[in-house]
């Protein structure tokens, strides 16, 4: 399995002392033990991300520790200093994507449209969180949809509360943990569908809600989408319940060729050659 979303650092700072700061080393110890043969790591640089921060340069001492069994991308905040400088800064220490891109903006702002116009000339996957207060977007994903046209060589892998809630077409944008049925016809699976540069995320507490709030249309929806779908955990913090890995080993209404395009098949397609 390959882990698309994974963060160090102290981005638990913001719970202390309830939430451990993991390492590197420790980040290893935990994929072996649940079969993860790599995994990405994504920095958080933007204020609203989360309750600290995990810098791309704490993320590329990290990659450098253990290059064989992780995956650079960079996530810088849109509002930052010199963007595209850093970002092909990195790209020349050995980064491959983009992302987390997590922040208190609209998904179609200008200063994300120039992240957007720097990863597409780049050729990379970005990797981004969606919520009512960020990347905004209204019911349907329009801005989402506006940006999969303009950016054809961006990869967009979405993941959040946010995005999920999109599943279904009662979504009105206000995010959270639905519970129940799914009302069929939402608009991640039309975009999934319809554009080949969109991915989804099933990491962290949203992705694990929506595979397993309605398996009726789960198991549906993934017949649809298989090709389109990414294993992730959104690892934060030592004794984090990871979820996912057993779900897709075990209870995934999927067959073994569909359980491993997901476990990683599907990502090494959108990173090569660049991984």
């Amino acid at each position: 399995m390959i882990d698309c979303h994974v963060h160090l650092g102290k981005t638990s700072i913001g719970t202390f002392p309830h939430r451990s700061v993991a390492s590197v080393h420790q980040w290893i110890d935990i994929m072996d033990r649940h079969g993860i043969e790599k995994s990405v790591l994504l920095p958080l640089e933007s204020p609203e991300g989360c309750g600290g921060w995990y810098l791309t340069e704490e993320a590329l001492e990290d990659w450098r520790t253990y290059s064989e069994r992780l995956i650079l991308f960079v996530g810088i905040d849109p509002r930052a200093y010199n963007v595209e400088g850093r970002i092909k800064y990195y790209a020349e220490q050995g980064a491959v994507g983009f992302g987390e891109h997590k922040h208190g903006l609209a998904f179609d702002d200008p200063l994300c449209m120039n992240i957007y116009k720097i990863v597409d000339d780049l050729g990379w996957p970005l990797l981004y969180h969606s919520d009512p207060d960020l990347n905004m977007d209204e019911p349907g994903l329009p801005r989402l949809e506006k940006c999969l046209k303009e950016f054809k060589n961006v990869n967009f892998i979405g993941h959040g509360p946010g995005f999920w809630g999109a599943i279904s077409a009662d979504d009105d944008r206000s995010g959270g943990y639905p519970t129940g049925k799914i009302k069929p016809g939402g608009a991640l699976d039309r975009l999934l569908q319809e554009y080949p540069n969109f991915y989804a995320d099933i990491s962290a507490g949203s992705g694990h809600n929506a595979m397993t709030r309605d398996p009726d249309y789960i198991e549906s929806f993934l017949q649809r989408n298989w090709r389109k779908v990414l294993f992730g955990t959104d690892f934060m913090f030592c004794g984090q319940d990871l979820p996912q890995p057993n779900w897709l080993k075990n209870d995934a209404p999927v067959n073994d060729e569909q359980r491993e395009a997901i476990a990683k098949g599907n990502f090494l397609r959108i990173c090569t050659p660049i991984c």
